[in-house]
């Protein structure tokens, strides 16, 4: 285990690039399983969570290449093991992506019950049912979800909840089924949207992309291809929350400023000013924040939902936001009911929080936060308190900060190229 040394209070300046999609990334190295033929990924984030699906993957037969910094090949040719190292597949959330790609793929799928960030219960059920749906058999033990199929049949599904990775494992099983499928109440998040380019490079038939209602026609094979995953917008949205709460003045390049319409809205309760130059984002310096306040003087309210509304793994970074700017407001966390936890970790630190219920909370902004031993309980509220360590007046110490390194690449070095102050140690 490894822990963060802050020192607060310092202002930074320059320009900073996203990672690759954290969430792009993920499926899309898991539908790598669906030819075998191999696939160059470009802009392969280098973080912990897609090392662990890289060794997964090795495991159960791909060949994986590193051909340069954040460039993969990967080749999935041969015979492919349908049971996933059961130790390494907890380790992550993600690992639950290889179930459809592996029924298309060996007609079966022995999948661990995946690990992953504690912020509530996280239900595989649409999983299941949207697998169930297309043709699998399931059984359910205690530590492993056990799948098998003779033949995946296009169907129309409709998912229970607009869920990111049902919705994935759903378009990795249909690609190859027979016949043609419709998944309606699809999640369209930019991820979603950037594993259906990548699977139609490949030579599948996705329709509807963006939406929540795809169309899938079913093929044969798929064959191999390059494909440059995207910057990711909840790092975007990370960086503008670091420059807004630390008083500077930061340049974010390739920040694909049409990801974040909703995310621009919410910050402009709280009295932030961003500034889009073509495809990148400018965070002015020196900004007042101040809540602005709904008509007849209401508290607004800052809330999470489906794409194209606000994300919710940015939820926690707009927490240490509404504590920076005068003024109260409300956070409403409607999808995790264990996400807003963390916010004791910000008590400490002197913020005025009061946690209404598991999903609200009123936060009285405007005072300066303190320096305080805290530890990291997931990757987003990790990067939050990051984010709170490095606007507080005096030294913090973070634990856990592999929380971090989960989605966030080299995130001490980048910041202190900035002009932050962050030593990386052995925790003891």
């Amino acid at each position: 285990m490894e822990r963060f040394i802050v020192e607060g209070g310092r202002r930074l300046e320059g320009t900073i690039r996203p990672g690759g999609n954290k969430n792009a990334a993920l499926p899309i190295l898991a539908a790598c399983l669906l030819t075998d033929e191999p696939v160059v990924l470009r802009n392969l984030p280098d973080i912990q969570d897609v090392r662990v699906m890289l060794q997964i993957m090795e495991g159960i037969g791909a060949t994986i290449e590193r051909i340069e910094k954040n460039v993969v090949r990967i080749e999935a040719k041969g015979e492919i093991s349908s049971n996933p190292d059961p130790e390494l597949s907890k380790k992550i959330r993600a690992s639950i992506l290889l179930a459809g790609p592996l029924l298309a793929r060996c007609g079966a799928a022995s999948v661990a019950k995946p690990g992953g960030d504690a912020i509530g219960r996280r239900r595989v059920d649409t999983h299941l049912l949207a697998l169930e749906s297309l043709g699998a058999q399931i059984e359910v033990s205690a530590y492993e979800y056990r799948m098998s199929v003779r033949t995946l049949r296009g169907v129309k599904m409709f998912l229970d909840e607009a869920s990111v990775t049902a919705t994935e494992n759903a378009i990795t099983a249909a690609v190859l089924a027979e016949g043609t499928s419709t998944i309606y109440n699809a999640a369209a998040e930019p991820h979603v949207q950037d594993l259906c380019r990548f699977l139609n490079l490949l030579g599948a038939q996705i329709e509807g992309m963006g939406t929540n209602s795809l169309t899938i026609r079913g093929v044969d094979s798929l064959h191999g291809g390059e494909f440059h995953i995207p910057s990711d917008h909840i790092e975007v949205g990370s960086y503008i929350g670091l420059a807004v709460v630390t008083r500077s003045e930061l340049l974010i390049e390739d920040a694909v400023p049409e990801h974040m319409y909703a995310v621009r809205h919410m910050l402009e309760k709280l009295g932030v000013e961003i500034r889009v130059e073509g495809g990148n984002i400018r965070v002015p310096r020196d900004q007042e924040l101040r809540v602005r306040y709904d008509i007849g003087a209401a508290v607004p309210k800052i809330d999470d939902g489906p794409w194209p509304l606000f994300p919710a793994d940015l939820l926690s970074i707009m927490v240490v936001v509404a504590t920076q700017a005068e003024g109260t407001a409300m956070i409403f966390e409607k999808m995790f009911e264990s996400r807003l936890f963390f916010t004791d970790k910000l008590i400490s630190m002197g913020a005025r929080i009061i946690l209404c219920d598991p999903h609200r909370a009123i936060i009285v902004g405007g005072n300066r936060l303190q320096g305080a031993e805290i530890s990291s309980p997931d990757i987003r509220a990790g990067m939050a308190l990051l984010l709170a360590a490095l606007c507080a007046k005096g030294e913090s110490m973070i634990h856990n900060v592999n929380q971090i390194d989960r989605g966030y690449e080299r995130i001490d070095e980048r910041l202190n190229k900035l002009g932050a102050r962050i030593r990386r140690e052995e925790d003891r």
